[in-house]
């Protein structure tokens, strides 16, 4: 067969021609350091490279997913409160243990250093940060103990902080925030070198809040301590600037750290109750269970609290109450190898990496109970208990910040006072109308009662807005608590008010919060990552416990699917 060169030439040259036009295009969109808008290069600047966020001291990644919220095996308390529901959670981190003695000690230590009970100004911070030890006490039952040692002497530093109320875990995620996001300023150059750990007074307080809206008020607006940071042109610590060229004045670029930076991570906070019952129950790697149908009754596989591995075949799993009488086994036959709480670490993780998901100590979440997940309303990330705020701006333009003069102390019902904000934080607000005004997501700043308990949801609810249907309303809410009060007067005295009301039909209000998980104190039934339970928010048990969690920025899992051009 006779071969037509000049075609062949002219075949092989249109290939060649479309192979460079191909590339030219591909390179020409995704120039490396340009911009995809407008073509700038605006990728390239010093202090600012692309970065994924990594996990706080502490933490383990925990990977989003779909699974079933809620018992779907026997309710043997008839609670009712945990009808199954779809959901899915975005990726996050978790603490790998429950927040220890050891940890909730250098909280205190610093609490005490920084503000100084002695001050008459910072009297009642450290008593109000303190857990209650007298937890451990019980009418008919020596636990003294306990109550002198657990959370101090050194053979309990390894065990899980007990006698901590939702709001004291609340503060004290807050605070880890801050001495973490403090910690990584000073290791990028931002801030003097152990300025965190030198005798910082309680108005040079860190906050990582007011440093990115205004870095010259940190610390007490110490221009010693805050710094230009490691890409900029210092000296001695100092900013400096030098002429160019031309003569005219260059000026150090990225002079402090923003949240562009990459550099701060997210807050600590306690992890919703949706991210605590998916990271307990870990379907990841439990394959055999359809994760649809929730099937899973504990955070590991089977459906038996001993092990069946040959290894350790017939070793519980958790640390919690065997029987009547029975909360570690026989003596030399320990069944679980405690009688009270445990070190943590001493039970298998579950697959996920998280120890104690099941057993040891019940833990704090962040949701105000209610008995039904409103999936109708929301099926992402659910949480119920939002209540946004603001800055609070001053008549000079400028964002208020919180003096020793304006710390704010909530009162317990025990009477106890716990400090809320404090030195060198930015003072909030409630939002209003200037952030809810037709807005289609939110329309005021508490939302704990939306759809649930709120005057609209109830079944009285009478859209004539008459003064004869205002009249009352509190005595046909559907969540008619006991409201009882308790103030400090000028004195210092307790001032108590006890509602004797015998019209009230529930225990449930905006202020009782859910717990999760089962404890030492607690049977079988209770290890169940489904199982869920409610307790005031200001008191404490001596099997309650807390870990904290982190939102994860960025990609869902950094594992993903390649990119396409």
């Amino acid at each position: 067969m006779k071969v037509n060169k000049n075609r062949v030439l002219q075949l092989i040259l249109s290939i060649m021609l479309i192979i460079g036009f191909a590339s030219c295009s591909k390179k020409s969109s995704s120039s490396k350091g340009s911009s995809r808008g407008t073509g700038w290069n605006v990728d390239n600047k010093k202090g600012t490279p692309n970065k994924k966020q990594e996990a706080g001291p502490g933490l383990v990644f925990i990977e989003g997913g779909t699974f079933t919220m809620g018992k779907v095996e026997d309710d043997v308390m008839h609670d009712w409160n945990n009808t199954p529901t779809q959901q899915h959670v975005q990726s996050f981190f978790m603490d790998e243990t429950e927040v220890t003695n050891k940890m909730y000690l250098e909280y205190l230590d610093w609490v005490k250093k920084t503000f100084p009970p002695t001050d008459e100004n910072y009297k009642d911070i450290y008593n109000g940060v303190v857990p209650d030890t007298l937890v451990w006490r019980d009418r008919l039952g020596y636990n003294e103990t306990m109550t002198n040692n657990y959370l101090r002497h050194p053979s309990y530093g390894d065990y899980p902080v007990v006698g901590v109320n939702w709001i004291q875990a609340v503060e004290f995620a807050k605070w880890r925030t801050e001495r973490v996001n403090e910690a990584l300023l000073e290791k990028n150059g931002y801030a003097k070198k152990n300025a965190k750990t030198n005798d910082v007074t309680a108005e040079q307080n860190f906050n990582t809040e007011l440093y990115l809206n205004s870095p010259t008020l940190a610390y007490g607006g110490n221009a010693e301590i805050v710094l230009p940071g490691k890409y900029a042109d210092k000296k001695g610590g100092k900013r400096v600037t030098k002429p160019g060229k031309d003569g005219k004045v260059i000026e150090p670029t990225n002079i402090y750290a923003q949240r562009s930076s990459g550099i701060f991570l997210p807050e600590y906070r306690l992890p919703t109750e949706a991210e605590w019952e998916y990271a307990a129950a870990a379907d990841v790697g439990q394959r055999e269970y359809n994760i649809y149908k929730g099937q899973k009754k504990y955070p590991w596989s089977g459906s038996y609290t001993r092990s069946g591995k040959r290894q350790s075949k017939g070793d519980q799993l958790a640390n919690f109450k065997q029987g009547n009488g029975d909360y570690g086994g026989i003596a030399g036959w320990s069944d679980d190898g405690a009688d009270i709480t445990d070190e943590v670490k001493k039970h298998p993780a579950n697959d996920f990496g998280l120890y104690d998901m099941a057993g040891n100590v019940a833990e704090w979440v962040l949701d105000v109970y209610r008995p039904i997940i409103d999936n109708e309303a929301n099926d992402f990330n659910y949480f119920r208990g939002n209540q946004y705020t603001k800055n609070k701006i001053g008549k000079d333009g400028k964002v208020v910040v919180v003096t020793k003069d304006s710390i704010q102390y909530t009162t317990l019902s025990n009477g106890k006072k716990v400090a809320t904000t404090f030195p060198g934080q930015i003072a909030q607000v409630p939002v209003d109308e200037k952030e809810t005004y037709l807005r289609q997501n939110f329309d005021k700043s508490d939302n704990i009662g939306y759809r649930d308990g709120d005057k609209e949801s109830t079944k009285f609810f009478n859209f004539a807005d008459s003064e004869s249907d205002k009249k009352g309303k509190e005595e046909r809410a559907m969540y008619n608590s006991p409201k009882h009060n308790v103030t400090i007067d000028s004195l210092g005295k307790m001032v108590r008010k006890y509602d004797k009301s015998n019209k009230r039909t529930t225990l449930i209000n905006d202020n009782i919060r859910v717990y999760k998980g089962g404890s030492w104190r607690d049977r079988a039934y209770w290890l169940n990552p489904a199982q869920r339970r409610y307790f005031p928010q200001d008191m404490a048990t001596d099997y309650i416990g807390f870990r904290c969690a982190m939102s994860k920025v960025g990609a869902k899992s950094d594992k993903g699917r390649k990119a396409r051009n």
